[in-house]
């Protein structure tokens, strides 16, 4: 494509070198999408004729066709799905196809096409998020009054409702889903038209373009256009966000399937075992999806260091971004989706449940509450009921073992009435402050998000 300029071919080493087809082939939908879009504009401004955008066009998606059924063969040597593109339809079509890239280059071309690419993916990322709190709220619902133990610094804290727990990780994917939303808008602008760095002295109707390409804003700087990858790194930011979620959930249920806890058992389906030991049953998939969030942040990274100390405006350092941002957009995708199945596929040990949720001590704080009420200054209360959990622990007893004369030792201001809240329902139905766990609360949290879920315009909150 450069032969004019230079006088020995490219070593076939350096081909090797330089090559994205490998990886970039991925963009063959949203290149040719461009390319159509761009000879229609051509045509529009008369530098192609009717006859000669139609050729391109039928051209395009003739090796569109091809290419999906897995008959077109990719050349290394025309080393991106720009060229090899064009080789093609140049072949096909003849000196019509030569015609195409005129008033553009591959700079702003691959801006055009990865700026596509990365709308068409956030949106299915979108909705593999929304599978995976489909899933969570199902899960949710099936156990939606199972009292178990809440933890801070893996210690027993209060109880809570299983239900309460798993919306949690719908709030977090929520988030997600906003980021992405909002990292759309700023990837929906087009670059075509920018050029190599100046644009060109042809009058283009960029905004026919857009327009075309259904993106409603153009960008405003030719050098800026060509040279961005802030969206990449913003998006591949929100996937990392993604991922640490992702981890946290998949540390939640790898500490609840093992034997220690055993509050809940994985199909086998979703299992794996062991070569050696017949007895294993291993939560792989929560394993790996808890590992490929190390891909995540080194992706980001990756992007990051390569932008950082770019002059302007394109370099060939930029290359790099594809393999980073395709591997986090494909490893988010898939955690999100396997997950989603996990997680519909998981059912509760309730029993155990119960026996790990049985301690007294998860009421100390409704205990301190208690005396509070009755006028006692918090600080006082809490450290009444520190005293009182040491004297169990010394004692080998439960709180709920105490009398109300021995409690009335630790503080005058318990009274008959202190049973009231010496029961895990009593705790739970009490708690109905906005975001607190109470069966109310829950239940109403569980509607809402169903009817989100099912209709993204009704409002997660009101």
């Amino acid at each position: 494509m450069w032969h004019g300029r230079f006088s020995e071919p490219t070593a076939d080493e350096v081909k090797a070198f330089t090559e994205s087809i490998s990886y970039d082939w991925r963009l063959y939908r949203f290149d040719i999408m461009g390319s159509i879009a761009h000879a229609t504009m051509l045509a529009e401004i008369k530098i192609l004729t009717l006859e000669e955008r139609d050729q391109i066009i039928k051209g395009l998606r003739e090796i569109e066709q091809e290419i999906q059924s897995g008959k077109f063969v990719f050349k290394p040597e025309l080393e991106d799905i720009h060229m090899n593109i064009e080789s093609a339809l140049t072949e096909r079509i003849g000196p019509a196809g030569g015609k195409l890239h005129t008033a553009r280059s591959r700079n702003d071309q691959v801006a055009l096409d990865t700026r596509l690419y990365t709308r068409h993916e956030i949106r299915q990322i979108q909705e593999a998020i929304r599978e995976l709190q489909r899933s969570l709220v199902a899960f949710a619902r099936r156990y939606e009054k199972v009292i178990m133990p809440g933890y801070t610094h893996m210690q027993r804290a209060q109880p809570t409702l299983f239900a309460h727990h798993m919306l949690a990780y719908v709030e977090m994917l929520q988030r997600d889903h906003g980021r992405l939303e909002d990292a759309f808008k700023r990837v929906n602008v087009m670059p075509l038209g920018s050029s190599a760095i100046a644009g060109s002295t042809i009058p283009l109707n960029r905004e026919l373009v857009a327009t075309l390409l259904d993106f409603p804003a153009i960008t405003h700087n030719s050098m800026d256009a060509v040279s961005d990858r802030d969206y990449l790194i913003e998006v591949m930011s929100a996937l990392a966000l993604v991922g640490v979620h992702l981890s946290r959930l998949c540390e939640d249920v790898i500490l609840w399937a093992s034997s220690e806890f055993k509050f809940i058992v994985i199909s086998d389906s979703y299992t794996t075992g062991s070569s050696l030991m017949p007895q294993k049953k291993n939560p792989d998939i929560a394993e790996l999806t808890r590992g490929k969030t190390g891909r995540l942040f080194g992706n980001l990274v990756s992007l990051l260091t390569t932008m950082k100390g770019l002059p302007m405006t394109y370099n060939r350092d930029m290359q790099e971004d594809k393999e980073a941002f395709f591997d986090s957009v494909e490893t988010a995708k898939s955690s999100l989706l396997i997950m989603a199945k996990m997680m519909s596929h998981i059912v509760l040990t309730e029993p155990r449940i119960k026996i790990s949720v049985n301690d007294a001590s998860l009421l100390a704080t409704d205990m301190a509450d208690y005396l509070v009420k009755k006028g006692v200054p918090f600080r006082t209360a809490h450290e009444v009921i520190g005293k009182m959990v040491g004297h169990c622990v010394q004692e080998h007893k439960a709180l709920t073992d105490l009398t109300l004369e021995k409690m009335r030792e630790f503080s005058t201001a318990f009274e008959k009435d202190i049973t009231s809240v010496l029961s895990l329902e009593a705790s739970i139905t009490s708690r109905t402050s906005t975001g607190a766990p109470s069966y109310v609360n829950v239940a109403r949290e569980l509607e809402r998000w169903d009817k989100h879920l099912t209709d993204p315009k009704y409002p997660v909150r009101k």
